[in-house]
């Protein structure tokens, strides 16, 4: 039997920070952790499920004594903010209303969605709802994500699919995936695709790099000639 754990969760507070950045007292707790349960589905349907479809992939959120921040993350950051910010106006005053308190939001870019977990498994679930094939709905998603610069992708599909009478599972998986070593970056996401003879499940996970690796080299201060060896300092 698989023993898997959420791989964004075995990293938080090692390599990731937490999505929800706040402190509350024990009896406050529950209610602002539903509190932002409800705020991530609300800006999920609000602007994924229906126009202006704006592929929200991420929210961020933080809290002081007066002010609730909401840091959205998208590949589409215009269709967020709308003609004039008329858009994110709206949904400021609707979440305001929602949860009572004083509410800022600032959305950030995305500018590589192939490489976005949550987009590319929406991606795929898009396809499907069209009826495209699921392998080549799958593969042609791979090949995106490798091409736009990923070390590895895995894309795992349940459900009844092609409306077979039986359930199964399909997968593709290219490059390489070494899910146990924490200093790995490694973006998972999940999304469904709701069919007329039922759901469709995608998972999806995307290596890209280590951690260690994104960071800058630091520069030498002093040059070395090609081939040759730098002088110990105090040498001539």
């Amino acid at each position: 039997m698989g023993q898997k754990t959420h791989p964004y969760g075995m990293r938080v507070g090692i390599t990731e920070p937490h999505k929800s950045r706040w402190y509350a007292p024990k009896a406050l707790f529950g209610e602002l952790l539903v509190e932002d349960y409800k705020i991530r589905n609300f800006i999920d349907q609000r602007l994924n499920r229906k126009p202006p479809f704006a592929a929200v992939a991420d929210v961020h959120i933080e809290r002081t004594r007066e002010e609730l921040k909401v840091i959205i993350k998208s590949a589409r950051p215009g269709l967020v903010i709308g003609p004039k910010g008329a858009e994110v106006e709206r949904l400021t005053e609707e979440l305001q209303y929602m949860t009572g308190r004083k509410v800022a939001i600032s959305i950030m870019e995305i500018k590589n969605p192939d490489v976005d977990a949550k987009l590319v498994a929406e991606g795929v679930a898009e396809q499907i709802r069209k009826r495209v094939a699921f392998r080549r709905a799958m593969k042609m998603k791979a090949d995106a994500v490798m091409a736009a610069g990923a070390k590895g992708v895995w894309i795992v599909m349940a459900g009844r699919l092609g409306g077979a009478e039986m359930s199964r599972t399909a997968e593709v998986r290219q490059g390489s995936l070494p899910l146990s070593t924490l200093q790995a970056n490694i973006d998972y996401n999940v999304a469904e695709a709701v069919m007329s003879y039922g759901v469709i499940g995608v998972k999806v996970w995307i290596y890209k790099g280590l951690y260690e690796a994104e960071a800058p080299a630091p520069e030498t201060t002093e040059p070395v000639a090609a081939g040759g060896r730098s002088r110990a300092r105090g040498r001539r």
